[in-house]
C-alpha cells in the first residue's frame, strides 16, 4: 500500500503529481486535491491530456463493422476484449487475468496516434511506427507507471508468458467473432478464408481456446452458407436455350 502523502518521505512528495503546488504560497492541501486518502497520484493535468490522446481510441476505426452497420471502434474492440478475457477466467485459473485485462485494454494504444492497419495489410514497419508512437505515449507518464506499461508491451511482443498467449489468442478470436455479427457485404474477398484460418494458430495451446475457435468457424460457415442461398434465390433466372 503507498504511504499516505503526510508520511512521504521528500523524494516521494517531489513527484510530478505534486510539482506544481511546490514553492507556492497558497498550495491547496492534500485533503484539497485528494491525495490524503488516495496517496501519491500522477499530475491531474498530466492525466487529463494522457486521457485525451488516449480519446482518439474512440474515433479511430477498424476494419470491422458492428451489427448495426457502422464501423467498430478500436476502443469498442479493445473493451469487449478486456470483457472476454475477465469472462473467460475460470477456464484459465493459473493465469494472472487482470495483467491479461490490461494488456487487452492497451494493447492497441499506439492507434490513438496512427489509426488502425488490418493485419493483412500491416508491414514491420507499420508495427515499428507503432510501437514508436506508443514509445513516446508512454514518455508522458510518471517513470513508475511508464516503466510497468512498457515491459507489458515488451511481454506481448515476445508472447511467451501464459497471460501474452491467452491474450494474443483472445485479440484473434475477437476480430473474428466482430466479422462474424457484421454484414457480410463489407467482408473483402480474401476475408472468407482468412475468417476460418485467423487465430487457429495461436488457440491451439489450449482445448477450451480450440473449441471456442471451432464454434466461431461453424458461425462463419453458417453465414457464408446463408449468404449463398439468399444470392442464389435473388440472381436472374438464365433462360434456356
Amino acid at each position: 500500500m503507498r504511504p499516505a502523502v503526510e508520511n512521504a518521505p521528500s523524494s516521494v512528495a517531489c513527484r510530478p503529481c505534486l510539482r506544481q503546488f511546490n514553492g507556492t504560497e497558497n498550495a491547496p492541501t492534500a485533503d484539497a486535491v485528494g491525495l490524503r486518502k488516495w496517496g501519491v497520484l500522477m499530475d491531474i493535468r498530466a492525466l487529463l491530456r494522457f486521457l485525451s490522446v488516449a480519446e482518439r481510441l474512440k474515433c479511430n476505426t477498424r476494419h470491422a463493422f458492428t451489427s448495426s452497420g457502422r464501423p467498430e471502434s478500436v476502443a469498442e474492440h479493445c473493451w469487449r476484449l478486456a470483457l472476454f478475457a475477465w469472462l473467460v477466467r475460470d477456464a484459465f485459473p493459473d493465469t494472472d487475468i487482470d495483467r491479461v485485462v490490461l494488456m487487452c485494454l492497451v494493447h492497441d494504444l499506439g492507434e490513438a496516434v496512427t489509426g488502425d492497419i488490418p493485419t493483412f495489410l500491416k508491414t514491420e514497419r507499420d508495427e515499428q511506427t507503432e510501437s514508436a508512437a506508443v514509445g513516446t505515449l508512454l514518455d508522458t507518464l510518471p517513470q513508475d507507471t511508464a516503466a510497468e506499461l512498457r515491459a507489458l508491451f515488451d511481454e506481448i511482443a515476445a508472447g511467451q508468458t501464459a497471460e501474452a498467449k491467452l491474450f494474443c489468442a483472445l485479440d484473434k478470436l475477437e476480430a473474428v467473432l466482430q466479422h462474424n455479427e457484421g454484414d457480410i457485404s463489407t467482408w473483402l474477398p480474401l476475408e472468407y478464408d482468412l475468417q476460418l484460418t485467423h487465430g487457429a494458430e495461436e488457440t491451439a495451446f489450449s482445448p477450451y481456446l480450440t473449441a471456442l475457435k471451432t464454434a466461431l468457424n461453424e458461425q462463419t460457415l453458417r453465414k457464408i452458407a446463408a449468404d449463398r442461398k439468399d444470392a442464389s434465390k435473388t440472381a436472374p433466372e438464365t433462360s434456356r436455350l
